[in-house]
């Protein structure tokens, strides 16, 4: 059932922001006081639960996101009420880790704007976003659904079938060179007790590779295969952030992410995706391992080499081996699955779409947005997409000024009709206008020099053929 109530948030000391498109003025604000109406209940079909939050002084603008009901009564939250936004969004299912599917989460949406729209009227603009899984449907919206919003803003996000083979690129390494007895496939039905006991045998694996120096290379030749980042994981930070130039720093800071990273509980995302499609999704067949290390970061290269020849072994020799051994194969009617609208991205967003990353970001690595950049320039749809990174270590972790600025440069797109400046420095001048007391460290990211694993399904993907 369905139920509205008018409700009041008390809250004291914060920064208001009177945001005008393109102007805007800051005062502070004490004993602040923010009326809306709340509407709650469960979805029709699969009973996701769902929140729409209205403000008294509505602006007309509704945001919506995927995890909204987990944060629905934090300071930032509430901050977004105040300054005249609606809020909707759902909770994520709890049978979301067997079965995953990013299609119906869209549908979902879709559901919560006929219901916001029959209960407080067409909002005058809507933005999707979201982070992490959030994220992913960000995008498929800002793709398929350009008649029900107005402009996107997708942190975090992934495109499930690349994510999963850039996961596979790094294992596979691994697997060839330091422990082939380890499996790095097949795991959609492992319990995370199994996940667990695997990931302990693989981060005793690379722990013994990291004390000589041909494992330590081989660490680094991983990672730089894998287009993982250097410096991200889940947690907090083990080190400070390398210098790239700095190639001792660079390989121990590599070493410190990959055990973080291995196959376990904490990092199955890729597991539910297998789950999801009911097969084998990740696949390497066809792949051409020296291609895929010659595309990597130039100064993750050039630490790969220099420590390959501090050890007794061949980079050359390596990568022949890694060729040379036994492949992953997907099952084709995962790949069916996953070629559906809405579970993968081609490359087309039909609004303003605005893509963060973190840097250090090891569950979705930020070369996944250089190979959706290069995908959507080469589709022709290079002006409704900006992107940006921000400096810090781990998944989802942006400033309230991060998050107040992005949404601030896609209403100015959808406005003017133009993007504003979105250099690292424009953005984070915009940010500590917004928000002098938040962070803000937006900067320039140097990535790979090709992104690996893009994929848009083909006629054979669909038809189920053998991948």
């Amino acid at each position: 059932m369905n139920i509205i109530k008018n409700r009041v948030y008390h809250r004291t000391v914060y920064r208001l922001i009177i945001t005008c498109f393109l102007f805007f003025n800051t005062s502070m604000m004490a004993n602040a006081a923010v009326n809306f109406k709340e509407l709650k209940g469960e979805l029709p079909i699969r009973k996701t639960e769902y929140m729409i939050r209205v403000p008294e002084n509505w602006n007309g603008i509704l945001i919506n996101n995927f995890d909204y009901i987990k944060g629905a009564d934090t300071q930032k939250s509430m901050f977004f009420l105040e300054q005249g936004y609606a809020l909707s969004g759902t909770k994520r299912r709890k049978d979301r880790g067997k079965n995953y599917d990013p299609a119906h989460e869209i549908h979902d949406f879709i559901t919560i704007f006929d219901i916001f729209d029959e209960a407080f009227g067409k909002p005058k603009t809507t933005i999707q976003m979201g982070c992490s899984g959030g994220g992913t449907v960000t995008l498929a919206m800002a793709e398929i659904h350009p008649d029900r919003i107005d402009g996107a803003i997708a942190m975090c996000a992934s495109t499930s079938p690349w994510l999963a083979n850039t996961h596979l690129d790094g294992m596979f390494v691994l697997q060839a060179l330091i422990a082939p007895e380890l499996p790095i496939a097949g795991l959609g039905d492992y319990s995370p007790a199994q996940l667990n006991a695997l990931g302990k045998k693989w981060i005793k694996a690379v722990d013994d590779a990291q004390k000589t120096a041909e494992g330590r290379a081989r660490i680094a030749l991983a990672i730089t295969i894998g287009q993982w980042p250097a410096w991200g994981g889940k947690g907090e930070a083990p080190v400070e952030k390398p210098d790239p130039t700095d190639i001792k720093a660079l390989q121990e800071s590599m070493y410190q992410s990959i055990v973080r990273l291995v196959p376990m509980k904490g990092t199955g995302g890729t597991t539910m995706l297998e789950r999801a499609g009911r097969g084998q999704l990740k696949w390497n067949t066809g792949v051409d391992y020296r291609d895929y290390y010659n595309n990597g970061a130039k100064l993750y290269k050039k630490a790969v080499e220099s420590l390959y020849k501090e050890s007794p072994i061949s980079l050359a020799n390596d990568l022949a081996k890694i060729n040379a051994f036994e492949r992953v194969k997907a099952d084709p009617k995962a790949v069916k699955w996953w070629s559906a609208p809405g579970r993968t991205h081609v490359g087309e967003p039909k609004v303003p779409l605005f893509r963060m990353n973190t840097a250090g970001d090891g569950l979705v690595y930020a070369s996944l947005i250089q190979g959706y950049e290069e995908l959507v320039a080469q589709n022709g749809y290079s002006s409704f997409f900006r992107s940006a990174y921000v400096n810090t270590w781990g998944h989802c972790r942006f400033s309230q000024a991060e998050l107040l600025t992005s949404i601030n440069v896609v209403l100015q797109r959808i406005e003017s009709g133009k993007w504003p400046d979105t250099s690292p420095a424009a953005l984070n001048k915009l940010g500590k206008f917004l928000l002098p007391e938040s962070k803000v460290n937006f900067f320039p990211y140097v990535g790979v020099q090709k992104y690996n694993r893009t994929w848009v399904p083909s006629v054979e993907d669909f038809q189920a053929l053998q991948k």
